[in-house]
């Protein structure tokens, strides 16, 4: 995957193919390049190698299909960053999603309607440039809450609505290892004099906590910040020669190499790779020329030069 002596054509669809966040994305993008690869005798190693990847690409895909990888009983696919929705029911989890995400699940019209989530509702928030996936949980405590979902959580929201609720959910999530943030809603029904003692009292706790109210939005931006810092990954950009970096950034964990992103992109793309340089926090200078075991920070850019 040579980016230097390549058509504009070509290097459009490499530049695609490096920021694609799916392996789908990934093998649109491959074909396009093997169609627009010179087919002359110095090309010939570089469109067998485009031409491999692109079978073991397609192959991975298909395998994964038919044994059902990634997927549980509720269906649900991990992104790479999730955060699960828990709570009572009426609580305000099904307004949250909306509210946050492109989702639209059924919200409950008041407070006899009981269990209107029935099955998992999934959703994707864009914060900070990053893709999340929330997925709200139906009622804890009800006969169809999925105890299994907060298992692949990165975060899970405890939404709540009197402290009182707090110990009992906390302990019904404690053997989950993702960060907890409770996230207290209706405070529209509070007066500003009980929302700072509500607050002093969820800080003398130690609580990680937001107030909010879905009905008057206040506290939205806030859960969307907190939300963001609870998820401990880098977003790492790449980019072309003389090219802007790419739009969505490829979400990492944290000591993360770039050898590491190289194979996030495509498993043994590592080895094609002949130079990359970095732009960002991890770079002494700008375009710094690294190896493949540098450490990469939060919003670095990396440039990679193939053979």
């Amino acid at each position: 995957m040579s980016s230097t002596n390549q058509s504009p054509q070509y290097q459009k669809a490499e530049s695609k193919f490096l920021g694609a966040q799916t392996d789908e994305e990934r093998l649109t993008y491959l074909d396009e390049m093997i169609r627009e690869c010179p087919k002359h005798k110095s090309s010939e190693k570089m469109l067998a190698n485009l031409k491999t990847r692109y079978i073991k690409l397609k192959e991975k895909i298909e395998s994964q299909k038919k044994s059902g990888k990634g997927s549980k009983k509720s269906g649900i696919k991990k992104e790479d960053i999730q955060a699960v929705i828990i709570g009572k029911t009426n609580s305000g989890k099904s307004s949250i999603l909306s509210l946050l995400t492109n989702a639209n699940p059924r919200i409950s019209p008041g407070i006899h309607v009981s269990f209107t989530t029935k099955h998992p509702e999934v959703g994707i928030s864009n914060i900070s440039n990053c893709q999340i996936q929330l997925v709200e949980n139906p009622a804890i405590f009800s006969e169809f809450y999925d105890r299994g979902i907060p298992h692949t959580a990165d975060t899970i929201l405890l939404v709540v609505n009197s402290i009182e609720e707090i110990p009992e959910i906390l302990r019904e999530v404690e053997r989950h290892h993702a960060k907890k943030l409770i996230v207290f809603n209706k405070i529209d029904l509070l007066s500003p004099n009980e929302k700072r003692k509500l607050e002093a009292t969820l800080k003398s706790k130690k609580y990680n906590f937001c107030l909010i109210s879905c009905k008057t939005q206040e506290g939205i931006e806030n859960l969307k910040n907190k939300l963001f810092q609870s998820f401990d990954k880098l977003r790492i950009f790449t980019k072309l020669p003389r090219e802007q970096k790419s739009p969505r950034p490829i979400i990492m964990n944290p000591d993360s190499s770039v050898q590491d992103v190289a194979e996030k992109i495509l498993k043994g793309f590592s080895n094609s790779i002949k130079e990359t340089r970095i732009y960002g926090p991890s770079a002494k200078f700008l375009g710094q020329k690294v190896g493949l075991k540098h450490k990469l920070m939060d919003l670095d850019v990396v440039e990679f030069k193939t053979r």
